[in-house]
């Protein structure tokens, strides 16, 4: 098939590309009126852990469970071994992308020298090979530092991602300074830690005017302070996850597939949450994915490590919660899920879609995800939709057993 530019391609547009190709490279062609197809969705907060924790995931892993889900884009964040905060060291990963990615992954860059908030990277030398610079995993603490990374992320034309966090007020917390927390004796992570360094950037970006994108916002404070920059003019997008939309900390077990960073926080945070993605406040929404061993996330809330898994969970996931019990429409997921990240990070949509039968229904079991990871909050929950084709640059990415050969 001749290829066409479909970067700005709408989704009757997407629907009609889709059914010429399975017509003639799919079983489903004599059935697929019966599903619903989608453009490929765009996760621009994932952690694949290769180069240096192939254990915990690999490109090519990472980039099947993706695929699984839905997703034919995702970026990479740089908490690797060795740290991409230099031309060579992201090389390193650009060698395992090109050679074993069956979707397209863009790598972030480190702001600083081992994300170690110190000395900025190699900004400059990594600029043409990173969708942008993110420290992702740990809050860049200097404010000179920052404003100094912003300055040379807008001289390149790149976007600062920031995760923010405020170490001096985490005080070894684990889980959300909250109820939970209280009746548990856990040590508890405060909202502040999280909005306050987002009110700082906030004001650095106002100064300096380059563009800048928030992680993973899980306080109703972080909702506020970004809905204020956005009405003042400033050059701000963030994202939200999954598991923040949909479960708080009254969710919480004494597990560490519940420990993630930021924590589950409280409910008003979760209905905080919401209403920013139903007033455009929050403009995308991205997973998180964060795959570890079994072992690492075998030692409870205290001793696990923070991060649960989602690539293959998070449309389900969002279409049974959300769209099905009437709080966003199905139209508003795609914006999340597809355009908006797309448009912000620059990433084309190209021939890019998967077949979902919406009515399937399917208890979540981490025993069937393809990513190595197996911790979910949502191990036993009851979803629908089931993804039985992904298509990508004109060629199936991903196939359910289910489809009769």
């Amino acid at each position: 098939m001749e290829k066409k530019n479909f970067d700005m391609m709408n989704i009757a547009e997407v629907q009609s590309f889709a059914k010429a190709f399975l017509a003639t490279h799919s079983p489903l062609s004599h059935s697929v009126g019966q599903y619903v197809i989608l453009p490929g969705f765009c996760d621009v907060h994932v952690h694949f852990r290769e180069p240096g924790f192939s254990y915990k995931e690999t490109i090519a892993s990472g980039s099947r469970a993706a695929a699984r889900g839905g997703y034919t884009a995702v970026c990479t964040m740089p908490n690797l071994k060795p740290v991409p905060d230099s031309r060579e060291h992201l090389a390193q990963q650009l060698v395992i992308i090109e050679r074993d990615a069956v979707i397209d992954v863009y790598p972030y860059a480190a702001i600083t020298v081992g994300e170690m908030g110190e000395t900025l990277s190699d900004m400059e030398g990594m600029a043409g090979d990173c969708i942008a610079f993110s420290d992702d995993g740990r809050g860049v603490q200097s404010e000179e530092m920052m404003r100094e990374a912003m300055k040379r992320a807008k001289a390149l034309g790149k976007m600062i991602v920031a995760h923010c966090e405020v170490n001096d007020l985490l005080h070894g917390g684990y889980i959300h300074d909250g109820a939970y927390a209280r009746v548990h004796g856990h040590k508890g992570i405060c909202s502040e830690s999280e909005y306050l360094q987002i009110e700082r950037d906030l004001r650095l970006v106002k100064e300096i005017g380059c563009a800048y994108h928030v992680c993973h916002i899980s306080a109703k404070e972080s909702v506020e302070a970004i809905r204020r920059a956005k009405a003042e003019g400033v050059d701000v997008t963030c994202e939200t996850a999954p598991h923040y939309l949909v479960m708080d900390d009254g969710d919480l077990q004494e597990d560490g597939r519940f420990k993630m960073n930021p924590p589950l926080r409280s409910a008003e945070d979760k209905k905080a949450l919401v209403a920013g993605i139903l007033d455009g406040t929050i403009d995308m929404i991205a997973t998180d994915h964060a795959p570890h061993s079994q072992e690492e996330k075998a030692k409870g809330l205290a001793g696990s490590a923070f991060g649960i898994v989602g690539l293959e969970t998070a449309f389900p996931l969002l279409y049974t919660k959300l769209v099905k019990e009437g709080v966003i429409t199905m139209e508003r997921l795609i914006e999340l899920m597809v355009y908006a990240p797309r448009r912000r990070f620059g990433i084309p949509l190209g021939e890019s879609f998967s077949v979902w039968d919406l009515d399937a229904e399917f208890f979540v079991d981490p025993d069937e995800f393809l990513t190595k990871g197996r911790a979910t909050p949502l191990t036993g929950m009851k979803l629908c939709g089931k993804n039985l084709l992904t298509v990508h640059g004109g060629r199936i990415v991903y196939q359910s057993e289910t489809i009769s050969q």
